[in-house]
């Protein structure tokens, strides 16, 4: 095992907050492997790169010989984590959470070593508490220590409704790392309060407290929002591997060290020179962000997908070439009184873009070709003999064959 010190570094790096530093490296210089912690809730099953973020620092600790508990919150997902909420989540049902579940742990396992991996699901404990054992939990915390959580004190002094259920859940996430004996818990940083009240609960129960060690949002492609589906800026795990590599090739210079840092397997030394060599312009940035889109194809594909997905991206935006497997889309050609048929709307029926307006607002951005060639701005009307068996592109890399 490497020194204290080197561990230290490594895991510092990409975190947002080690709270307290001080006891983590106590923890390390004893030697001995720490259980680190990473509650999630199966409310959603698909997982993407920001979701895979606490994951990736999860597995650095497993490379540095430390032991991971991976607590599903099946229990606490009856509640709904109310972090960064103006509202009460709604309530899944079991069937739902188990479903959930099992897609999200299939999907961790291709970041995590299953052989340093414990899995446990919080049912386990928290749906067997009796009324006696959860008052006693409870009466460790105050009101006034939950109300000044921000997203609960926000919606208490905006007169929006909180449920009393809501209060239990940083109180049961507290109660999982006393159950499991955490040395150290991961979160986002939206998770601090959930982290530290284990903290204090811990060491109310005559416990070492855990370290809680947070990590940034990471932004999407966009390079504004944070990743989401719901903004359309997601890699997601499960994305095929041509896509994957053009996902990371899309995303903004400044990013890139932040994506090595929080979603790549580059060692992290290798990503501090890396940060060196582009800030003094010693490396290329095209070059660098061609290895970080490599490394995180190969991360959840292999060494082989990885290169054919860059070849693949090369025919695509080097050599102009129409990828191999575009869908097909059985088009109405019919011309409209004019003798046209109107672009737009082709466009949005066919799935490229959300809405003929947003169609509109590509072609006026010069962001739509046919067969190769851009489309005027303002042209929504095009002859239908041209569109016969046309490729039609929108953007960098949505593509449709009419047929």
């Amino acid at each position: 095992m490497i020194s204290p010190e080197e561990q230290f570094h490594i895991i510092q790096s990409g975190a947002a907050q080690i709270v307290p530093e001080q006891a983590l490296m106590e923890k390390l210089k004893r030697g001995k492997p720490l259980n680190i912690k990473l509650g999630v809730d199966p409310t959603a099953p698909d997982i993407h790169l920001g979701h895979a973020v606490p994951l990736r620092k999860l597995r650095q600790f497993q490379d540095l010989g430390h032991q991971v508990t991976l607590i599903i919150g099946d229990g606490t997902a009856l509640i709904g984590d109310p972090s960064g909420r103006n509202s009460t989540r709604p309530q899944l049902t079991r069937e739902q959470i188990k479903e959930n579940a099992q897609t999200y742990v299939d999907q961790a396992f291709k970041v995590l070593d299953p052989e340093k991996t414990t899995l446990r699901y919080n049912s386990e404990w928290i749906l067997s508490l009796g009324m006696e054992e959860l008052l006693k939990i409870a009466s460790n915390f105050t009101v006034a220590r939950i109300l000044e959580r921000d997203d609960f004190h926000n919606r208490y002094t905006s007169n929006l409704p909180i449920s009393l259920h809501e209060f239990l859940y940083p109180i049961m996430q507290a109660y999982d790392s006393v159950v499991i004996k955490a040395d150290v818990e991961l979160g986002g940083t939206d998770q601090l309060f959930n982290l530290l009240a284990g903290r204090e609960l811990m060491e109310k129960m005559g416990m070492e407290p855990q370290v809680c060690l947070t990590l940034p949002l990471l932004e999407g492609t966009d390079g504004v929002k944070k990743m989401s589906k719901s903004y359309g800026n997601y890699i997601g795990l499960t994305d095929a591997p041509n896509d994957m590599f053009g996902k990371v090739m899309s995303i903004p210079d400044e990013l890139m060290v932040k994506y090595y840092r929080l979603a790549s397997t580059a060692p992290v030394d290798q990503i501090d020179a890396i940060e060196k060599g582009l800030a003094a312009g010693e490396i290329h940035p095209n070059r660098c962000k061609r290895d970080l889109a490599q490394n995180i194809v190969a991360a959840y594909y292999d060494e082989e997908a990885a290169k054919e997905a860059e070849a693949a991206f090369d025919r695509q935006f080097k050599q102009h070439e129409v990828p191999e497997d575009i869908p097909e889309f059985a088009a109405d050609l019919t011309p409209n009184e004019e003798g046209k048929v109107y672009l737009a709307k082709l466009i949005a029926d066919s799935g490229l873009t959300k809405s003929t307006g947003d169609a509109r607002r590509m072609i006026d951005q010069g962001g739509v070709k046919v067969n190769g060639e851009a489309v005027a701005p303002k042209a929504y009307n095009v002859a239908p003999e041209t569109l016969a068996g046309a490729v039609i592109q929108v953007g960098k890399r949505k593509f449709v064959r009419l047929i």
